[in-house]
């Protein structure tokens, strides 16, 4: 595969709660090693890390794409609670 047609688009960082281990600036220098053009955060419920994702991917010169999983719940009874 070639990687400068490559952009990961389900990544969650270490702001991501029990998910991932991943650090911004060592992730971004390797994307940068292998011409890799984008990268998505997909954080699970919460964005925290979305200003130091997005500025870090700028300063390593790639396209930063924010994202969010977020699980919705149909019970009518918990959305009445909210």
């Amino acid at each position: 595969m070639d990687h400068h047609s490559f952009v990961h688009l389900y990544l969650h960082s270490q702001l991501s709660l029990l998910e991932n281990t991943v650090r911004l600036k060592p992730l971004m220098a390797l994307l940068k090693e292998h011409q890799i053009p984008a990268v998505a955060l997909t954080d699970k419920s919460n964005l925290f890390g979305a200003i130091a994702f997005y500025q870090s991917a700028l300063a390593h010169g790639l396209k930063p794409i924010l994202r969010c999983e977020i699980w919705v719940s149909g019970n009518k009874a918990f959305c009445n609670q909210i």
